[in-house]
């Protein structure tokens, strides 16, 4: 009996609970917890882990917006102290440069003069936003699903050829065609770029050197700003458009002249007006030097992806050639992309326009087939140029500052749309133009100033075009002027909720659609309808209008 008793002790004694700490660890948990842990026969309820997992991603779900709301607005106020630190150490050299000694008529010319070139645009190492966006596998995708469609344009031509020839047609003739007579634009380049190194350097340079000992500076001045004019309108300006003409080159071989002559124009006007203020204030402040850039230091601004003259720029310390390679290729590929959208969806619609009347209901149906091909080439513009081909230049000049271009696709104004398509072009528009027209007639002519950017910016466009194509028709233009205008205005920078970006992407698919059907029914227009005897008014007049060919 007292065996029994002991064997009865032991049993009631493993079962009662000590208060151990693991005890009351165990204990203090939910109950919840506590039947993850054992269940009958000691098993892990799977069903329970799994809840509980889905659960906690619901919570995390929810606490996502919430978190990523905090991160941005405490980004935005870093940033926003960054700006206004920026700010304070501006307004602090301003006024360590004019200090309280000086006179209130001093400091008022001080403040008219222009800003020396180290306050305008600031140059640093950054990336392209293309290329930290296509480390995201989500937006990589994007990409990928463009190069698949580039795939079924090629398949797609291929069959037809197949089924119509009885054969495969690889020939490539509207290519040949549009880059033919290359050796004249090679030649036409050359001089282009040999008189940009040499003229504007010489005539800067031998205008520096003299203005230091020149008893009559405003002559001396005029007359080699006569000559740098003289030859940005005559050397850079006429001769070029006159070989394009004269040697009927192609619509691609022109282009290739024509935009190449519009940047050295404006590279050359960078490089004089960034260095006439220095050589003035070095002549006020008696330096014994006059600064004069090197050579060298011009001749890498003529290759470097800007239009902003400085004489150093942040730099990569190594040339990434496997990176060059594959932009040069994207290159190729998009040129090869836009080849196959006129074959498949322009050539097709357009080369029998001619045979139908000019009517309304033939224009809409025209600009709605348009806006497909139109949005395509839109991208591949942006891709080929913006992206791949200043990308590979500025790396095989370990050019640092990528930012070519912004996040125009998040625009919800026709205004941010203008800053951050091209920034290249719009700093020069900027600086160049919109500043100095301020500094010249005041700041109280904004509107004036943006109005004169507008126009000079159309205009070079539509002399582009009208040199490209070989006929005047001002319909880019007519919607930079009118409906540019008007949207920079309407969809300003007050415009900040999504329905404003789908109103900026619609307007910006519907132009798309105009410039492409309006173009190409001139260009057919102007091939099945030729005038033998044109006068000066048959050039401006569209041909489009009243052609229409007898069947």
């Amino acid at each position: 009996m007292a065996g029994e008793d002991c064997v009865r002790k032991r049993q009631s004694g493993s079962t009662t609970t000590y208060k151990t700490p693991e005890n009351e660890e165990v204990q203090r948990r939910p109950e919840g917890e506590r039947s993850i842990q054992n269940s009958s026969n000691g098993r892990v309820d799977v069903d329970h882990v799994i809840t509980r997992k889905m659960q906690l991603i619901a919570e995390a779900e929810q606490l996502k917006p919430v978190f990523m709301k905090e991160v941005d607005s405490h980004f935005t106020e870093f940033v926003n102290s960054l700006v206004a630190k920026s700010a304070l150490l501006d307004s602090s050299s301003s006024t360590s440069l004019f200090p309280a000694s000086c006179s209130e008529k001093e400091l008022h010319k001080a403040k008219s003069l222009r800003a020396p070139p180290e306050h305008g645009k600031i140059f640093t190492a950054r990336r392209s936003l293309l290329d930290e966006l296509f480390e995201v596998s989500h937006i990589r995708t994007i990409y990928h699903m463009f190069i698949a469609l580039l795939i079924v344009f090629i398949l797609s031509t291929l069959l037809v050829d197949f089924i119509d020839e009885g054969r495969l047609v690889l020939g490539f003739d509207l290519l040949v065609f549009v880059f033919g007579k290359f050796p004249v634009v090679f030649c036409t380049w050359l001089c282009m770029f040999c008189a940009t190194v040499i003229v504007p350097y010489s005539l800067f340079s031998q205008w520096a050197q003299g203005y230091c000992s020149s008893s009559h500076r405003v002559v001396h001045s005029l007359f080699y700003g006569m000559l740098f004019t003289l030859f940005q309108t005559i050397g850079l300006g006429f001769g070029p458009t006159y070989i394009a003409v004269s040697y009927a080159l192609p619509p691609a071989s022109r282009f290739i002249v024509i935009l190449e002559q519009v940047r050295l124009v404006m590279k050359a006007h960078s490089f004089v007006r960034e260095n006439v203020p220095r050589v003035l204030s070095s002549v006020k402040e008696k330096s014994s030097s006059v600064p004069i850039p090197r050579i060298s230091q011009y001749l890498y601004f003529l290759f470097a992806p800007t239009l902003i003259y400085r004489d150093n720029y942040p730099r990569n310390p190594t040339v990434r050639w496997g990176y060059v390679a594959t932009k040069f290729a994207q290159v190729l590929g998009s040129l090869f992309y836009a080849y196959y959208i006129f074959v498949r969806l322009c050539i097709p619609q357009f080369r029998n326009s001619s045979q139908e009347t000019f009517n309304l209901r033939g224009l809409v149906l025209c600009i709605f087939n348009s806006i497909l091909p139109g949005v395509l080439i839109l991208f591949l513009v942006f891709f080929a140029f913006l992206h791949c081909w200043l990308n590979a230049f500025a790396e095989m000049m370990r050019f640092a500052d990528r930012m070519f271009y912004k996040d125009w696709w998040n625009s919800t104004s026709y205004a941010n749309y203008y800053r951050t398509w091209n920034v290249v072009v719009h700093d020069w528009l900027y600086y160049y133009a919109y500043r100095d027209f301020l500094w010249f007639f005041g700041k109280k002519f904004k509107a004036a100033a943006m109005l004169s950017v507008f126009t000079v910016s159309a205009a070079v466009h539509e002399y582009v075009l009208s040199i490209c194509f070989g006929y005047f028709y001002p319909v880019l233009f007519c919607l930079f002027m009118c409906f540019g205008m008007v949207f920079n205005f309407i969809l300003n920078d007050r415009r900040k909720g999504p329905i404003w970006n789908v109103i900026m992407w619609t307007s910006l698919f519907l132009g798309q659609g105009v410039i492409i059907c309006l173009y190409s029914q001139e260009w057919y227009a102007r091939q099945y309808c030729p005038l033998e005897n044109p006068t000066f008014l048959d050039y401006l007049k569209p041909r489009s209008w009243s052609c229409h060919m007898q069947m």
